[in-house]
């Protein structure tokens, strides 16, 4: 990923740190924020990079769904390290300044893996209409080229989407107020603080998001809409709840996900304060990217059997084998 302290910087501001606020002057909730905190991130990045090295290493789980599952933790993974580390720093130590480089820099991770993700479910949701509306050809379609090049397409598209945006930000300047009323780095309350006319740049985010949210979320819908119509037409009650639970975990996680950005950035700011604000995007930012290990694994026989195999061959190990598409077995249940 593309480094923010790379990019060519014309800021010429008098302030050169930021001050994130985070949840406000509550000292005496400090310690138990921090042990909270500590404890997600410890869950979230044990859990995702566990799913990643069962993708890796099980033969069974060698199929689109299981790689874009792996691709997804991989994504949440550094995700969950962009925000936490900054913010259990903070809690701990009591020291809430920040650079505007690092702020930026921040950010830029932010942009690119939440576009990123964006992408992502929307590539899953399209392997899991397949798999459902198109079972014949699914095979053919979802071949280990095709699936390589749709998380290729969703890890470049994000980070070209967001390098657009960084570079404009990096003009800005900031000669008034230092102070973020956020606990990370997020484009609206950097882009308040500028003295700068940011017509333009907002024109750019509003497009950037568009792309980069509103169009996978509307493929994501348009997928969904016509999984649910397929799976209503199984004439029996088990090949419903069968072909449903193939899609059940992935669907569990972009309603949490995309009803959290919805309810942030949508949502007129006169219904919600910046308190409950700040609560919701600790969910998209901080507890999704814990919950999808916790679901995909609680949910999925496949996932646990995957792991009592590992557990149970763990001293046999003597090579990682590497992924391969030939030997998939394509509908296996999510």
């Amino acid at each position: 990923m593309q480094s923010v302290a790379h990019i060519g910087w014309s800021n010429q501001s008098s302030i050169m740190e930021f001050i994130l606020l985070g949840f406000g002057n509550i000292s005496e909730m400090q310690v138990p924020l921090f042990l909270m905190f500590l404890l997600v991130y410890l869950v979230t990045v044990s859990g995702n990079i566990l799913i990643v090295t069962l993708v890796v290493v099980d033969q069974h789980l060698h199929t689109p769904m299981y790689f874009f599952l792996g691709n997804l933790s991989c994504l949440e993974t550094c995700y969950s390290s962009t925000i936490l580390p900054r913010l259990l720093t903070s809690l701990l130590s009591g020291d809430r300044t920040i650079s505007i480089r690092d702020c930026f820099s921040q950010f830029y991770c932010f942009g690119v893996l939440g576009a990123t993700e964006c992408f992502l479910l929307a590539v899953m949701s399209y392997d899991r209409y397949l798999a459902i509306c198109n079972p014949l050809r699914y095979a053919v379609i979802m071949n280990g080229r095709v699936c390589t090049q749709l998380a290729a397409y969703s890890w470049t598209a994000g980070l070209l989407s967001t390098t657009i945006v960084i570079i404009l930000m990096s003009k800005l300047q900031f000669c008034t107020s230092n102070e973020i009323d956020h606990f990370f780095c997020d484009f609206s309350p950097i882009v308040k603080l500028s003295c700068n006319d940011t017509g333009l740049l907002e024109l750019v985010i509003f497009t950037q998001s568009s792309i980069a949210s509103l169009i996978p979320f509307l493929l994501t819908l348009t997928s969904y809409a016509s999984i649910i119509s397929t799976i209503l037409r199984i004439p029996s009650t088990t090949g419903r709840q069968k072909a449903f639970s193939t899609c059940s975990s992935h669907l569990v996680i972009v309603t949490t996900f995309y009803g959290t950005l919805f309810l942030v950035y949508v949502v007129p700011k006169t219904y919600l304060s910046k308190s409950l604000r700040k609560v919701f995007s600790v969910f998209y930012t901080v507890l999704t990217p814990m919950l999808n290990p916790l679901i995909y694994s609680l949910r999925n026989k496949e996932v646990k059997e995957a792991l009592r195999r590992a557990l149970s061959k763990i001293y046999g190990f003597t090579r990682f084998p590497f992924i391969t598409f030939n030997e998939m077995d394509i509908n296996q249940p999510l």
